[in-house]
């Protein structure tokens, strides 16, 4: 098995993967993230702002090094770009400075590829496969993928609604009104009656992003973000639902004091959690699996 790295540059975080994958099965050597914020304004002005690029490019030298240090050859690099960057008028900007670092192409995927991968990262940890339609969800920054399979059969979906999007649209107050709340949970709702996904068809439900992973943790009441504690943890649909409505309920500071969730995350994460809820309350399952493996296992598999 060849080494290689993935990177996935979405609008909340950065993160790299290196690791060996081939036939026999896979080996990760390295996982690491930055929370860089990329999508900063995005929804807004259809630009990424000039303290963003920054902020991204300075996660990148550093993943670059690391590249280094691993002795990844450059055909075994992959870059993946996701939701600020798909809807960015400057992208162009940002994908010349990751060429300059990386001496690679970017790739800035769809909504539909990003989907894909998700899924297939996801779905290669779990063996056997679990009962059938599964339901694999990743809530990003700036979108949510929604992907149910069944067999060689896939419905997916990529919705404009994520963490940084509907905190920036919806969130301003600290903590929320309940009248916020209502209003991000209403856009929300409006984007899963559109999705044509049918939920209530999942007889599995698979969370993979950080945001999920991080209600993982409080769920768990760990210690510490813990990825061995919560890899493959089923949890209850309420728990989980109940810990939601505490989360929004938070001050900023009072979030930034939970040990296993990252400051980067701690204004905008009540926005993600209030998109996985919804997504709960529409499955006819109690339960959900929370999995480590998730959009860096498909884009590093693939390369």
């Amino acid at each position: 098995m060849s080494t290689v790295a993935a990177i996935d540059c979405g609008t909340n975080s950065i993160k790299i993967l290196i690791g060996r994958f081939g036939e026999s099965g896979a080996e990760v050597l390295l996982r690491d993230s930055r929370v860089v914020r990329l999508g900063q304004g995005v929804d807004r002005t259809g630009m990424l702002a000039d303290e963003a690029l920054a902020r991204t490019f300075a996660a990148i030298d550093e993943f670059a090094e690391t590249i280094r240090r691993h002795a990844v050859s450059p055909q075994r690099v992959r870059f993946c770009a996701t939701s600020a960057t798909r809807d960015a008028r400057n992208a162009d900007v940002f994908r010349e400075g990751v060429r300059r670092r990386l001496g690679i192409e970017p790739e800035v995927l769809s909504g539909d590829e990003e989907a894909a991968l998700v899924y297939a990262g996801a779905m290669a940890a779990q063996a056997p496969v679990p009962p059938e339609p599964v339901l694999v969800v990743d809530i990003g920054g700036g979108s949510t993928e929604l992907v149910l399979g069944e067999g060689d059969t896939r419905q997916a979906v990529s919705m404009d609604i994520g963490s940084v999007r509907l905190h920036e649209r919806h969130l301003p107050s600290d903590p929320p009104t309940a009248a916020e709340v209502a209003a991000c949970v209403a856009d929300i709702d409006q984007h899963l009656d559109a999705s044509g996904i049918p939920l209530d068809r999942t007889r599995t439900v698979i969370g993979t992003s950080g945001t999920i992973k991080t209600l993982a943790c409080g769920v768990l009441d760990l210690a510490a973000y813990d990825r061995d504690a919560f890899d493959r943890a089923v949890l209850s649909n309420a728990t989980t639902t109940a810990f939601v409505d505490r989360l929004v309920a938070m001050t900023v500071d009072e979030r930034r004091a939970l040990p296993y969730l990252h400051p980067g995350r701690a204004d905008v994460i009540g926005a993600g959690a209030l998109i996985w809820s919804r997504i709960l309350s529409r499955v006819p399952v109690p339960e959900h699996l929370v999995s480590e493996a998730d959009i860096l296992h498909g884009i590093a598999a693939a390369i």
